[in-house]
Parts: structure tokens; C-alpha cells; sequence
């Protein structure tokens, strides 16, 4: 076989690995979400801003939590894509961030994470932060 061959067939096991990638599942990303629990929860500030409604929020918006500069100056809206880049590498993303937390290298756990964060918004504790009044 050729280099070419050869690069050829790496870029389509590669590919094919991709393909066959379990799809992000909650159960695995509730336990990374552990790991933020030291600083943050679904449904209360805590040293973090709360996690509920994270999805299509403006990053450095939740009412009374006091949010670095770098922070409310961002000009990030959380969604999928720009979750994905702040949890790899959260200081890189939001230089000056106040997250001091080196990021989660893993795709997968990302992906669960983000899965696992999209569900919570439909947990009693979120429904009843979302229902309460401000």
C-alpha cells in the first residue's frame, strides 16, 4: 500500500470510529456534573451561577450574581457549540474568566455534560426556579 493508501485508510476508520460514537447520554454526564458541584448547582448560585436555563442564556446574565468582567463582556450565548469550547478550555475561550478550572479534555464527556444539562432544565428543581417568581 502507498502513503497515500495509507492515509486514505486511517481517514476512513477515523471517520467510521466517529460514525459509531455513542450518542451523548445524561446518565454519564450527570456523574461529570459532579465534578462542578464543588462550585456550582442546577437551581442556586452558589460560588457559580446556577445551571438551570443555561441553554440559550447569555453568558454572564443571571440576575445578582456577581460575574468577573471578562464574564459579562464575553458576548457568548450558551448553546452546544460554545458550551463545547468553554468546558474544553474555559480560559482560553473567556480569558479573565473567574472559572479557574482547567477544562474537560474529553469529547464524550463533554458531549454527556451538555446532554446532561439540556435534560435538567426539565427536573422538579429547575420547573420550579423557572416558575418562581423574580
Amino acid at each position: 500500500m502507498s502513503g497515500a493508501h495509507w492515509a486514505l485508510a486511517g481517514a476512513l476508520l477515523a471517520a467510521m470510529a466517529t460514525a459509531g460514537a455513542a450518542p451523548p447520554d445524561t446518565l454519564p454526564g450527570e456523574q461529570v456534573y459532579a465534578r462542578c458541584a464543588a462550585c456550582h448547582a442546577l437551581a442556586q448560585d452558589r460560588v457559580g451561577p446556577h445551571h438551570c436555563g443555561l441553554l440559550g442564556r447569555r453568558a454572564g446574565s443571571v440576575p445578582g450574581f456577581a460575574y468577573s468582567p471578562a464574564m459579562k463582556n464575553s458576548g457568548l450565548t450558551w448553546d452546544e457549540k460554545t458550551l463545547d469550547r468553554f468546558l474544553a478550555q474555559p480560559m482560553k475561550v473567556v480569558p479573565g474568566t473567574a472559572m479557574t478550572y482547567d477544562g474537560i479534555a474529553n469529547p464524550k464527556e463533554r458531549a454527556d455534560l451538555i446532554a446532561y444539562l439540556k435534560h435538567a432544565n426539565e427536573t422538579p428543581e429547575c420547573r420550579a426556579l423557572s416558575s418562581a417568581p423574580r
